[in-house]
């Protein structure tokens, strides 16, 4: 995507005035326009977030910065990011929060966040180019990355070897492998996919190339039929009419025994889940390996991943020492070195650009039995998250409806095919009722 500046004033009324280059409001945004000019003097920010770690280290920020304090708050809960808005609307919201990718977007389409475009430029170079595309939707930065999660695949080495079959390179040769599989053994799954959770989707279509949201000119390109989205929902596809998949709920403690023993041989991963295997897998332990995500194009294979950031909340009033601590969080050595300890128990893995100093130490050695180089799967990873994936403005509320439908593609009431075409006239005409303008792509 295009990181030019958007043109304001060409989508909605005046009163929905917050994030001028968004395309999804019309005017200026009044938080923010003063982004450009240097805060002088101290200053106190409030910052919310839930990640074991931060505090301490907001706890160093303040030791070495008297003139910008950080006013800490665990705002750990599933009501978050409500209080959160309702903390904006009241007038009484921090400067910063931690969010994710998805809720960013949706709290800028709202008009909840402030423009940080001017002064969190000088900090990008840090960043991949997937991570500050995570913070800057439709153009327009309004936070600063904090983590990511890059995508990789994990596999039972005893159980890939005792069937004939080899860490898939492709997904072709994923659904090759569980195929194989079910001829020795029915009961054995290459894969999972939870009957509430379409996340599977999602990674597969970033991972082939596919824009669900794209800005082009004045309004945004829904495009859920893409050659790339359609190729991304063949896979899907397959897993389910060749039942390749397990289908245990990510919601449900028990999950982890499909793979502990044996049940379900292989799975697309992150860093921050390793060590929540290594304490849930007890049986399997040192039976794992670590491989690169398979690919569709081996030429130019891409991954997935989920971003956190630190937004930058409407009626911050210092935006500028805002950024700063949030890039000195998320990018500098000494920050960086304390959160990504297994110790802090943050599970953050970060979003820099070089990610090498981190990686060691977040690899449980009990787990993997040493035999694959599980440090450059990880690195590899994090240099091949996908860079035209972007949220778009009504990502959460799409997300929920794919949810409602997703259930009925796992027991084959719906094909995955039909449920892209209608989560496209789903989410064009929810955009446009809420006067953001937007097409379905060709």
């Amino acid at each position: 995507m295009s990181k030019s500046r958007i043109r304001p004033g060409v989508l909605v009324p005046v009163a929905a005035a917050a994030s001028l280059s968004l395309l999804l409001t019309a005017c200026s945004d009044d938080s923010g326009s003063e982004t450009s000019a240097a805060t002088k003097g101290n200053v106190t920010l409030e910052f919310w977030s839930w990640t074991d770690g931060i505090e301490a280290q907001t706890e160093v920020w303040n030791k070495e910065h008297p003139e910008t304090q950080i006013k800490f708050v665990n705002a750990a809960g599933d009501t978050a990011y409500q209080k959160l808005r309702a903390a904006v609307n009241a007038g009484t919201a921090p400067c910063l929060s931690k969010m994710d990718g998805m809720n960013l977007a949706n709290f800028a389409a709202d008009g909840l966040l402030t423009d940080i475009s001017e002064v969190a430029a000088k900090y990008q170079g840090a960043y991949t180019v997937a991570a500050w595309n995570a913070v800057s939707p439709g153009g327009t930065t309004f936070g600063i990355p904090m983590g990511s999660a890059p995508l990789f695949t994990a596999y039972r080495a005893d159980l890939f070897q005792k069937y004939g079959i080899e860490a898939p390179k492709t997904w072709d040769d994923l659904i090759a492998a569980g195929k194989k599989v079910q001829e020795k053994d029915r009961n054995v799954k290459i894969y999972n996919m939870a009957g509430e959770d379409p996340s599977t989707l999602v990674d597969l279509s970033w991972e082939a190339g596919a824009q669900w949201y794209k800005v082009d000119g004045d309004h945004w390109v829904v495009n859920f039929t893409s050659p790339e989205a359609l190729k991304a929902g063949d896979i899907v596809q397959q897993l389910v009419d060749n039942g390749l998949a397990s289908n245990a709920s990510y919601a449900d403690p028990g999950v982890f025994k499909t793979w502990d023993l044996g049940k379900t041989i292989a799975m697309t991963t992150s860093t921050w889940q390793l060590p929540i295997y290594d304490t849930n897998f007890p049986k399997s332990k040192g039976k794992w390996q670590l491989a690169d995500s398979p690919a569709f194009d081996t030429a130019k294979p891409q991954t997935s991943s989920n971003f956190d950031t630190t937004g930058v909340l409407k009626g911050c009033k210092y935006p500028d020492r805002a950024a700063e601590f949030a890039a000195w969080l998320s990018s500098s050595k000494e920050s960086l070195t304390a959160l990504t300890d297994p110790a802090s128990k943050s599970g953050l893995f970060p979003a820099v650009k070089d990610v090498s100093p981190y990686v060691d130490k977040i690899i449980p050695t009990g787990m993997f039995n040493g035999k694959s180089d599980g440090a450059q799967v990880i690195t590899t990873a994090a240099s091949r998250v996908g860079e035209q994936w972007q949220y778009g403005p009504n990502y959460a509320a799409m997300y929920s409806e794919m949810q409602k439908q997703w259930g009925k593609v796992m027991k084959k009431q719906l094909t995955v095919k039909d449920m892209l075409t209608s989560l496209q006239k789903w989410t064009v005409d929810d955009l446009n009722r809420k006067g953001i303008k937007a097409v379905a792509g060709s």
